[in-house]
């Protein structure tokens, strides 16, 4: 399960039912035949009956009934011979894995810079050492980058654990305390420490069980997020340097199932304390001067209505969707912020997906997405306007790292498929785009050599489906050519065309690279998100199938030369493309993916699983979304027949998709293949969702990937 932010980083049945394609057994891909048996999972019955409707689950008994301790000595014993299987099964190809590792590492810049940043008296910037798996953090004063100094020493906070994730860090408005969060096992339960920056010391205080990173008020007074047992942010308290933690007041108790979070407006002068589901929010401020004050609420909560607030000299600035999908934005006075204040400055509009703003001194940035594309607006408090231009017509770009309120330049991120990461400033005076930073490829890149574009594919219903593909600039559409399609599809979240070096394994070695924006994400709008969720989820698994192929009927690929990859809700959407058309596929990864949606939603008690029913609807109240999950969940949808090559991935320790997910989603198909192809779970008995956190360690997971993948096709 996850947070309101989707499932994944960086990270699907035909019309008229569910049903599976015929398949014929000349899906036969050539793959190296696995060493040894693989395990087989014991089966125990257990049946479950919701709305007359019972249902079998032999391998409900991998769940442990402990967790999240994970104790039980069978459940364990399984997974680590799924391990030694996937070890096996993966030996002959560990010439290749690392031949494709010393490849991606060597794009890597080993001594990686981030360009500083000014928040304050100071400028930041992290820096890898060359081979560290983890950044330092510096700062110096302002004009003086020869006196740096260390404040974060991620490498020394890892130490020797297996898993590290530095959550967040802040810095007091005087710039004399750094409080920072550290998660050193995947589970996602930060602990919080407090460091004096004048003598390099850490203080005794500690606070468990937080997330991100917390919000100074004033140089003594910060504000912080509690997750309850379910890993939901419930609380936001309140700490004062020199006291004991546990006795920090509650400043806000959620008292329904949404999630909690504290940030500050760009101004500096409110803390905003947010409760949010999945498709309604509620927004409290606290003007930081009166710390020990009552937060007041912006707006009551109202099912359906998302809001978020900015605020400017003496007013507040609000994105709301309560006229139009795609948001409009609102200004209220501080004095009388309430709904029936709120004066219209930009209409909501179909074409315009209105996504964030924030209010600098001199001007509103707005960030919007038209036709799919990433847009950045500035707007003076006058009503003038005027967009950003980039450079290409296809790419991602975002807001950088602004951390002051007055400012000269903004600083954005950019890339796109073929384009390397840049930092740009764009200068206010000038409205010039000036190169800050281009990522650099050690090993050498030549973006010259490869071709990206936006293609629109054909859904059964209608729709287009947008498709950004990249390939070699000799690439030749050929029914041989390999081809690895993309996609995500939940949450709202947009899968954004930009680069990666670590593709370009792929695509030195001939294939095309494609991602489909299906619905679900929010690439051509609101609505766009809602045609993906609850009874209308279908419609994501359809669009990645039609998407594959119009590619085949476009000459791009062929059925069998696809392979497809996914993670977490786009594992979900794996493990539903592969019940629907198995036959396209030569290939599958599938990472920590949500493939058993009804016993996960029919569980309250699991982590989050509450404040995603707004996502996916809740089949314990409702038997229309109980047999609208059933039709498509895909551990209950699996059927015997023959399946392609597949890699799955879980963790231990993941809060969001529970390890017994994926485990038990290959047991059941273990049973069911007719086939020869491969089938491999690979569990980090010691990460979460994002599977291994190292730098380098990460990379040879893409590696191993890329291994199986190329395996699979016949390409090693």
């Amino acid at each position: 399960m996850i947070f309101p932010c989707p499932r994944s980083h960086i990270y699907s049945p035909s019309v008229g039912g569910y049903s599976r394609r015929p398949i014929c057994n000349s899906l036969e891909i050539r793959v190296s035949k696995p060493p040894s048996k693989p395990p087989v999972a014991a089966r125990k019955p257990h049946r479950f009956t919701h709305h007359g409707i019972t249902l079998q689950d032999p391998y409900h008994w991998l769940k442990d009934p402990g967790y999240p301790k994970v104790e039980d000595a069978e459940i364990l014993a399984h997974l680590n011979a799924e391990n030694d299987y996937f070890q096996a099964s993966m030996e002959p190809l560990n010439g290749l894995t690392k031949e494709l590792f010393e490849e991606i590492k060597g794009r890597q810049q080993l001594d990686e810079s981030s360009v500083p940043y000014r928040e304050g008296s100071h400028e930041y910037q992290w820096k890898f050492a060359a081979g560290a798996q983890y950044p330092c953090w510096w700062r110096w004063s302002l004009g003086d980058a020869g006196r740096a100094v260390k404040i974060i020493d991620e490498p020394a906070l890892a130490g020797n654990s297996e898993y590290f994730r530095l959550g967040g860090f802040s810095v007091s408005p005087g710039g004399r305390y750094l409080a920072y969060s550290v998660d050193t096992n995947g589970a996602e339960r930060y602990v919080l420490r407090i460091k004096d920056l004048d003598d390099d010391r850490v203080l005794e205080e500690v606070i468990e069980d937080t997330l991100g990173a917390p919000v100074w008020a004033n140089e003594e007074t910060f504000f912080y997020p509690i997750l309850n047992e379910n890993w939901r942010p419930h609380q936001v308290k309140r700490h004062d340097l020199g006291t004991d933690a546990t006795g920090d007041p509650v400043i806000y108790q959620e008292p329904d199932e949404f999630f909690v979070g504290v940030d500050k407006t760009q101004s500096s002068a409110y803390i905003v304390i947010s409760a949010s589901d999945h498709i309604t929010s509620e927004v409290r401020v606290l003007s930081v001067d009166n710390p020990k004050g009552e937060p007041q609420l912006i707006a009551p909560r109202r099912t359906g209505h998302e809001y978020h607030v900015e605020h400017h000299d003496r007013d507040f600035f609000i994105l709301s969707n309560d006229t139009h999908k795609n948001f409009r934005i609102a200004v209220a006075p501080c004095s009388e912020p309430g709904e029936t204040n709120w004066q219209t400055i930009v209409e909501g509009d179909d074409t315009h997906y209105l996504r964030g703003i924030t209010c600098f001194k001199q001007l509103m940035v707005i960030e919007e997405r038209i036709a799919g594309l990433d847009q950045i607006r500035l707007r003076d408090y006058s009503d003038a306007t005027h967009y950003v231009e980039f450079p290409e017509p296809v790419y991602h770009a975002r807001l950088g790292t602004n951390a002051e309120y007055a400012i000269d330049a903004l600083r954005i991120g950019y890339e796109s498929m073929i384009s390397p990461r840049t930092v740009f400033d764009y200068q206010l005076d000038t409205d010039e785009l000036i190169t800050r930073k281009v990522q650099h490829i050690p090993s050498g890149y030549d973006r010259s050599r490869y071709v990206t574009q936006r293609l629109t594919a054909p859904a059964r219903d209608g729709q287009e489906i947008p498709v950004s593909i990249v390939h070699p600039i000799n690439f030749k559409k050929d029914e041989d050519a390999p081809l690895y399609l993309y996609g995500y599809g939940a949450y709202g979240s947009a899968v954004p065309p930009g680069f990666s070096t670590t593709r370009l394994s792929l695509l030195e070695r001939g294939f095309a690279f494609a991602i489909a924006h299906v619905r679900g994400g929010d690439e051509l709008g609101y609505a766009w998100y809602e045609d993906g969720k609850l009874a209308h989820r279908e419609n994501t698994f359809n669009d990645f199938v039609d998407v594959a192929r119009f590619l085949i009927e476009s000459g791009y690929t062929s059925a069998g030369r696809i392979a497809i990859g996914g993670g977490s809700a786009g594992g979900e959407l794996m493990g539903a493309v592969v019940n629907q058309a198995p036959e396209l596929w030569g290939a599958v990864t599938a990472h920590v993916p949500f493939v058993d949606v009804l016993n996960t939603m029919l569980d309250p008690d699991l982590p989050l699983t509450p404040n995603e029913w707004p996502e996916w609807g809740n089949p314990i109240e409702d038997p229309r979304a109980f047999e609208t999950i059933l039709a498509y969940s895909p551990y209950d949808r699996l059927e015997r027949g023959a399946f392609p090559p597949m890699l799955v991935t879980a963790g231990l320790n993941d809060p969001r998709v529970t390890y017994w997910e994926p485990a038990k989603y290959v047991a059941k198909l273990r049973t069911l293949k007719t086939d020869d192809n491969v089938l491999l779970l690979k569990t980090n008995m010691g990460a979460g969702h994002g599977g291994k956190s190292g730098r380098f360690d990460a990379l040879y997971e893409v590696a191993e990937e890329y291994a199986f993948v190329l395996d699979a096709l016949g390409l090693t």
